[in-house]
């Protein structure tokens, strides 16, 4: 490896959530940073002339749209606690004023937005500003104004003296991650689902949209279905002790975060279909490329002790598996869970699941209920030219930090877009006839078990190996370029701008 690529950055900048690491490796590895893209500010500091324009939050795992900061000209950089300094001091209960400077899908507040990148460069990453020899290459929104390209790439060479600059907009590098220059890009978040189409490589600005949907709802939805499972409100809230309701809503979405992060809920589709029956062939090659060898032979073993069962105990399996029970320990109960679980995404079909449901996230009444997602992928693909939509339907990618954990999704919502695609009555050549989804490779071992979920941060690494390796490619700033033409050099150097 390369002195390079071993200084190399990568800086993912999501809505809710940044992650970083340092280094270009033969094996491409996942972030080694994660932090929620969110500051604190002292309310000492807010009552010394610092307007207070955001709700205090004790929360921490989702973000709010409500709590986008505005500008706070008295605060500075070091006002600002970031990462593990926030989390503390929120859990100490310290009076803190809690910020988002990204969740609106642009940079709502550049001083928050600087404390959060020098966090990241500085305190995790360890660089030194005075001998900086790290490029940086970070991803942003899409859509974003030449204005706001140029003061990120004036902060990072300024304020953090980086050796060399560039910024790649984040469905172009969730895409790159699949190896693939068209598709729609579905970037499942906290509180908002962004839709991106992509055609040969370039974005399509104008189709470009988001849903005022994500996984908050899906929490708070499976939270409110575990009320009637009888076994879990018995040991969270037994009758002769209940729990005040906000205190057991607070502690069912414990429940189901834990029930998703721990694998246990999956996506059933519409018209998903069967898995293939296994015909006794096994391609060697494959499974060893993929690096499943223990898994495979584990399948075997299962099959031949299943083969030695009598029939009743082959029944009685049947039986368990078709009633689909799991019990978890969740802190000092054992708790019983049945099907409702796998029940976790359906707000993202069917957003009217949601209305009027306790403690669900409040929408705006002036503006329009959200449409079910794949109608919302449906209407922002018919945005494209008729003759390009057939390949855009080559590439549905389902990315966000749920699809981590939660599996199935991207093909529940291809069953579900069947009805915007071709239709038997009219055939023509321009006419898209499947939908294809596309999923990060086997072969990049250290993501086999991340879903797409760090499909971003891969597709960073893979552009960045090509573009710092290369000074004549002219697709990132470099210390010389930033000398002689200052911030606007990062319009030149950014293809997608010009």
């Amino acid at each position: 490896m390369s002195i390079r690529d071993a200084n190399v950055v990568i800086i993912e900048t999501g809505r809710t959530v940044v992650r970083a690491g340092l280094g270009l490796h033969d094996l491409l590895k996942t972030p080694t940073v994660e932090i929620q893209a969110r500051v604190g500010l002292r309310q000492t500091a807010s009552e010394n002339g610092i307007p207070n324009t955001n709700g205090v939050s004790e929360e921490p795992p989702l973000a709010s749209t409500s709590r986008v900061g505005t500008s706070k000209p008295t605060a500075s950089v070091t006002d600002y606690l970031v990462g593990t300094q926030l989390d503390e001091a929120l859990a100490n209960g310290q009076d803190i004023t809690v910020s988002w400077p990204f969740a609106d899908g642009d940079v709502s507040d550049w001083t928050q937005a600087e404390a959060i990148w020098k966090y990241i460069i500085f305190n995790q990453l360890q660089r030194r500003r005075v001998q900086n020899e790290s490029p940086v290459l970070l991803s942003i929104s899409s859509g974003l104004s030449r204005d706001t390209y140029e003061r990120i790439c004036q902060i990072f060479f300024e304020r953090f003296n980086v050796a060399g600059f560039g910024i790649l907009e984040l469905p172009m590098a969730q895409l790159y991650a699949v190896n693939t220059l068209n598709g729609v890009v579905v970037d499942i978040g906290d509180e908002k689902t962004d839709i991106t189409p992509v055609l040969e490589g370039f974005i399509v600005h104008s189709a470009h949209t988001s849903t005022p949907l994500g996984l908050r709802d899906c929490q708070n939805y499976l939270a409110n279905l575990l009320r009637s499972n009888q076994n879990v409100m018995k040991a969270l809230s037994p009758p002769e002790n209940p729990t005040d309701p906000e205190t057991l809503h607070n502690t069912l979405l414990e429940l189901v975060k834990q029930l998703y992060k721990d694998g246990f809920v999956k996506v059933p589709s519409d018209g998903e279909t069967a898995a293939p029956e296994d015909e006794g062939v096994t391609d060697i090659a494959a499974v060893i490329v993929a690096g499943r060898e223990k898994a495979v032979i584990e399948s075997g073993m299962k099959k031949k002790a299943t083969a030695k069962q009598s029939a009743a105990e082959q029944a009685r399996a049947r039986e368990i598996e078709a009633l689909d029970l799991i019990t978890v320990q969740f802190r000092e109960h054992s708790l019983t869970l049945g099907k409702e679980r796998h029940r976790f995404c359906e707000p993202l079909y069917d957003p009217s699941l949601v209305d009027n449901l306790p403690y669900s996230t409040p929408r705006n009444p002036k503006s329009e209920k959200p449409m079910p997602l794949q109608e919302t992928v449906g209407h922002a693909v018919s945005h494209v030219d008729v003759d390009q939509r057939q390949s855009v339907w080559q590439g549905l990618l389902v990315t966000g930090d749920v699809t981590r954990h939660v599996k199935g999704i991207g093909v529940a919502l291809q069953s579900r877009l069947a009805p915007f695609i071709s239709s038997p009555e009219l055939q023509t050549e321009v006419q898209p006839r499947s939908i294809r989804v596309v999923t990060i490779p086997d072969y990049y071992a250290e993501y086999r078990d991340t879903g797409n979920g760090f499909a971003a941060f891969l597709g960073l690494s893979i552009v960045a190996k090509i573009i710092f390796s290369d000074y004549n490619g002219r697709n990132f700033v470099s210390k010389a370029d930033y000398a002689a033409k200052g911030p606007h050099s990062i319009i030149e150097m950014t293809p997608s701008l010009l």
